[in-house]
């Protein structure tokens, strides 16, 4: 069992336009799991098998756990769900220090409620963008209303319909230049188009990061920063 005196508490959650079944199928089936879950690479069906079939324990009712003492579970009715993902921890870690698990849920979790909420038509490809950049240079990426999820953590749904999640390792207020994640899901498109989407993203992105990066499927994932 893992020894979880050095972990971070922490506790995610999200309220689904869906019912209770559907959410749960979309956290335990691997077809659904890939529209939703982290970003195209070439390891994502291995990541997601990992993750969500052969280290979860599976507990009634809709509720999955690991071996960190962390879990994922599903409430709600027919209508209306809520996803809360948390770990108990007795680390020395603060509530507003960095986790990597902790906001890497807050991201997917945004991820899992726009494909249920919004309900995008099509296969979902994706954008990696990493680099390091300020906050503020981030989210003037796209012109539209970012929303916030804790201090590392901002979604904005552009003009076309694409989802775009940035999150930073340091908070995005701040003036300091970090590591920036952004992920940015589109569905429905065909090659042509998806490859629009990457120059036009390439084009934004290497003005404003340092080391800057974008990754889609087949290309070699980008090495932890």
């Amino acid at each position: 069992m893992t020894d979880q005196r050095g972990l971070k508490p922490y506790e995610v959650e999200v309220s689904v336009d869906a019912g209770r079944d559907e959410v749960w199928e979309s956290v335990t089936q691997p077809a659904v799991l890939h529209q939703w879950f982290g970003w195209d690479y070439d390891g994502l069906d291995a990541e997601i098998q990992q993750i969500f079939v052969s280290e979860a324990t599976l507990w009634a009712p809709e509720r999955m756990g690991w071996a960190d003492g962390s879990f994922l579970q599903v409430d709600g009715d027919d209508d209306s769900a809520r996803v809360r993902v948390a770990r108990e921890g007795f680390g020395e870690a603060g509530p507003d220090d960095y986790d990597a698990i902790e906001e890497g849920w807050r991201a997917f979790l945004i991820q899992l409620r726009f494909l249920l909420s919004r309900r995008p038509q099509g296969r979902r490809r994706t954008l990696y963008l990493t680099g390091q950049t300020t906050g503020r240079q981030a989210l003037a990426l796209v012109d539209a209303e970012w929303q916030r999820d804790g201090a590392r953590v901002a979604w904005a749904v552009t003009g076309d319909g694409h989802l775009v999640v940035a999150a930073g390792r340091v908070p995005l207020d701040e003036h300091e230049a970090a590591h920036v994640e952004i992920t940015v899901s589109t569905y429905g498109l065909d090659d042509a188009a998806f490859e629009t989407q990457r120059e036009e993203w390439t084009k934004r992105w290497a003005p404003v990061a340092a080391y800057a990066r974008v990754t889609a499927a087949g290309d070699p994932s980008p090495g932890a920063a």
